[in-house]
């Protein structure tokens, strides 16, 4: 008689290894950016990007400088901090000083209105805004110099919604949890972000968010997001909510991994767990497929290390292993190089089943409280509609 429950473990498996070939397939279809080469006769909007600032971290100023490099006909960069001494205000004063063609204003002295404070520096930052289009971006979001043109592109084709993008992890050194941090979004959150926009989902990730001003103010403008930690997802139910759409741009920036400690890589990852399951609490039992390694390990335990238990595992980290590969190397991850410095290397196969351990963890974690750590706060996650006090 076959034991069910290491059968059980390895189909959790199975259904993983399926979903992250199909979802890093769907990613690497839509090909890296592909926007029209001629973008002055397109008549494209002229754009203010905001750029909301916290203290500095590992690549915030090449994270920056790449704001500055964009090929786009009119643009703005608001930069904005609550503090007006931030050393990130530093960055990109000697940024303006480098690239003196390029608009800038700087806002400071934001007051923490609410329980986000991202979104209190947003609100103090708008003001500075001279351009309808407004894309929000954070600080560590490394862009490619058509960002804003495949944005715009997207957006032409629904001005009355939003854009949002997809987005890489870029680790900021060799540590083992940055690593591992950009492992995460790179081969978990991207190959379901894709799956869950095929199967109809429109959710709004906080990499990119591109609205006018019209738009915002139909739903409320920045105060609406206030008091939610998913500032990002609670923005794209209120476009939504209006009948309009949340496109997606062809662009596909990367976000720093600053993460040096697993004690740090820990908590921000929790963070986003329990912030997803708060907003989307029957979708987050899904996740459940997102580290088939730790599956495969779990069918070996179960059935007393057989044979055949072994092999399965070592076939399963195989496949993992070459899923990944594939999309790292159609979205040009990996390699490195004099043209592309800043790509991440390829992990080897054992840190696989390492990430995917770890990724268990959290996601049993998730279940023990409701509270995040963010920016020295500890607030509760709530589910985008009335966010409970701090």
């Amino acid at each position: 008689m076959v034991d069910v429950l290491p059968v059980l473990a390895e189909g959790l498996c199975v259904a993983g290894l399926v979903q992250q070939a199909v979802g890093s397939w769907l990613i690497a279809r839509r090909g890296r950016n592909v926007v029209p080469n001629d973008v002055s006769a397109m008549g494209l909007p002229g754009i203010s990007l905001l750029k909301p600032l916290y203290g500095t971290e590992p690549l915030l100023d090449i994270a920056l400088e790449s704001c500055f490099l964009l090929d786009y006909p009119k643009y703005q960069i608001v930069f904005g901090a609550e503090d007006p001494a931030d050393p990130a205000l530093s960055l990109v004063a000697a940024l303006a000083r480098r690239y003196p063609g390029v608009d800038v204003a700087v806002m400071s002295g934001a007051r923490p209105v609410g329980r986000n404070r991202k979104v209190a520096n947003l609100m103090a930052m708008l003001p500075g805004a001279r351009h309808d289009l407004l894309v929000i971006s954070d600080a560590d979001i490394h862009v490619p110099r058509d960002y804003l043109t495949s944005i715009a592109t997207a957006w032409r084709a629904a001005p009355d919604g939003m854009v949002t993008s997809y987005y890489t992890g870029l680790p900021a050194g060799d540590a083992l949890p940055s690593v591992l941090g950009a492992m995460q979004i790179n081969h978990q959150f991207l190959p379901g972000a894709a799956i869950a926009r095929a199967l109809g989902r429109q959710d709004c990730l906080g990499a990119t968010m591109a609205l006018n001003r019209a738009t915002l103010e139909a739903i409320g403008g920045f105060p609406a997001l206030l008091d939610h930690v998913a500032d990002d997802n609670v923005l794209g139910r209120r476009v939504r909510a209006r009948g309009q759409a949340v496109g997606l741009a062809g662009t596909i920036p990367a976000t720093s991994v600053t993460e040096s400690t697993f004690s740090a890589l820990f908590r921000h990852e929790l963070r986003w767990a329990r912030t997803i399951r708060a907003l989307v609490p029957g979708a987050y039992w899904g996740m459940l497929v997102q580290f088939p390694l730790f599956w495969a390990l779990v069918g070996l335990v179960l059935a007393g290390f057989a044979t055949w238990a072994w092999v399965f595992l070592a076939l399963a980290s195989g496949v993992r292993y070459i899923v990944a590969r594939y999309l790292e190397r159609r979205l040009g991850l990996a390699g490195g190089g004099a043209k592309a410095p800043l790509l991440a290397k390829t992990a080897p196969p054992w840190l696989f089943l390492l990430r995917d351990s770890l990724s268990a963890i959290i996601f049993g974690a998730s279940f023990w409280s409701d509270n995040v750590e963010w920016r020295g706060q500890v607030l509760r996650a709530d589910n985008g509609a009335a966010a409970p006090p701090a």
